[in-house]
């Protein structure tokens, strides 16, 4: 994928001018006058996301006013700068002056020129930037790169993006940057993880526990795990229609680990990397895991089926329990799991889950540092009991519909125990609506704060 920042001198790109409606009047001072003219006669008042092309004399653009919020503004988007691939024509850029954070701004107009094309020719903008002063291009790029892989993988559909497939494209990824690759399947996952192979086996693709590591085995050892439902109809428990409609998003998980573990593997972080991805398709068949069966885990825990449509909490359990034999230095999963998690939070606001109280307050301020918004919520240990099964030692799905992405965290808790740190985030991996910088569609959710925490520790 070429970069969109061009690294021509400064002085040949067309200047970006930002102004709020409070800075208007100044700005608009500064054009010529027939800028200003030409501004009076568009009607430009210098609201947040519009665009004004004011042009030269020979009818070239001479520059673009775009229009942020003012600087003391509660609700500021500081990837509002994302609207402008799709606003502005074809031409290298450059920023005249400061938006409100120029790293943010540059990353947010990198990601505003993502388009989805692999079906249907798409008009992808073609627009440069001149990366702003003291702007790491390369890290910018290096995280662009990752957050379009996870959402290429997210958009496309199930039927070309199953186990098969998801490991296909974790292999292409683990290959690039000299990882050792395996891939687990068949009788040695039924016997090794058998709630990943009770959640697949009904579907005629095979379900798989995908895993490769990278890095110096003598550096802190990171294990990431993403949950990778490439399809969920519900299983037994079937979904409605309406609810089925994205489900080719419930791998977004693995789409999100892969995309971190491409930010890792390509920065070169002091850190020795595990990728776990249990990989399945959650179908309806004749032999398909039902309400009430019960399944020993991995970790020897045995685990009643309240709902099947709760299964990727079980698929992530086998993961999380052979990613704990290692008692690693941190423990991260990614997964789309919780409905009750978007009605608490929405789609853009993922909960995370530690009980660690640096890592928390690590991943808290990075969140807002990369406008990647992530929010605590708590391990409530009195709802473990919730979990209590009469006839094994946890169920999956416990009755009633209070706190259910509470219960999800922990009951996979339940799976990790040696861990040194562990850190569990329920994320969506989906823009509804489209705002600037992010595309309708698949997304790129906490891996890019988790990305920054981990340079932080181990760069």
């Amino acid at each position: 994928m070429p970069s969109v920042f061009e690294t021509v001198p400064a002085a040949s790109a067309i200047p970006i001018t930002f102004a709020s409606k409070a800075t208007w009047d100044a700005t608009r001072k500064t054009l010529s006058a027939e800028g200003q003219k030409f501004a009076a006669a568009s009607g430009f008042a210098a609201k947040p996301g519009k665009c004004l092309l004011v042009p030269a004399a020979d009818g070239a653009i001479a520059q673009a006013i775009f229009g942020l919020e003012e600087e003391s503004a509660k609700s500021r988007d500081p990837f509002r700068v994302g609207a402008l691939p799709g606003l502005l024509p074809a031409g290298t850029y450059r920023f005249a002056n400061a938006p409100h954070d120029a790293r943010l701004a540059a990353l947010a107009f990198a990601l505003g020129s993502y388009r989805f094309a692999r079906y249907r020719k798409a008009d992808k903008p073609d627009v440069r930037l001149v990366p702003p002063d003291g702007v790491d291009a390369a890290e910018l790029t290096r995280i662009v790169e990752a957050a379009f892989l996870a959402r290429d993988l997210i958009n496309t559909p199930s039927n070309d993006m199953g186990p098969a497939e998801l490991e296909a494209a974790a292999r292409d990824v683990a290959k690039r940057f000299g990882a050792k690759f395996g891939c687990i399947e068949g009788h040695e996952l039924k016997q090794d993880f058998p709630l990943i192979h009770a959640v697949g086996m009904a579907s005629t693709r095979s379900p798989r526990l995908i895993d490769f590591t990278w890095g110096d085995a003598a550096h802190p050892r990171v294990t990431l795990v993403g949950k990778g439902v490439c399809f969920d109809t519900g299983g037994l428990d079937l979904k409605p229609s309406s609810g089925m409609l994205i489900m080719k998003k419930d791998m977004g998980g693995a789409a999100n680990v892969l995309a971190l573990a491409q930010m890792v593997m390509d920065a070169k972080l002091k850190l020795r990397l595990r990728v776990l991805i249990p990989a399945v398709e959650n179908a309806v068949a004749g032999n398909a895991f039902r309400p009430l069966d019960i399944f020993k885990s991995r970790k020897g825990i045995t685990v009643e089926i309240g709902n099947t449509d709760a299964e990727g909490r079980l698929v992530l359990a086998d993961a999380l329990a052979l990613a704990d034999e290692e008692k690693p230095d941190l423990l991260v999963d990614l997964g789309t799991l919780t409905g009750a998690a978007r009605v608490a939070l929405g789609p853009d606001l993922p909960p995370f889950y530690t009980n660690d109280e640096t890592l928390a307050s690590d991943v808290a301020r990075l969140a807002r540092q990369e406008n990647d918004p992530l929010w605590r919520m708590p391990l409530w240990p009195a709802y473990d009991s919730w979990l209590d099964s009469k006839v094994a030692d946890i169920t999956n799905a416990p009755s009633g519909s209070f706190a259910g992405s509470i219960t999800c965290a922990l009951f996979l808790q339940r799976f990790v125990e040696t861990a040194k740190s562990w850190l569990h985030v329920d994320i969506f991996g989906w823009t509804p609506s489209a705002k600037p910088g992010r595309p309708e569609g698949g997304e790129c959710q906490a891996a890019r704060a988790i990305y920054k925490l981990l340079s932080e520790r181990y760069g």
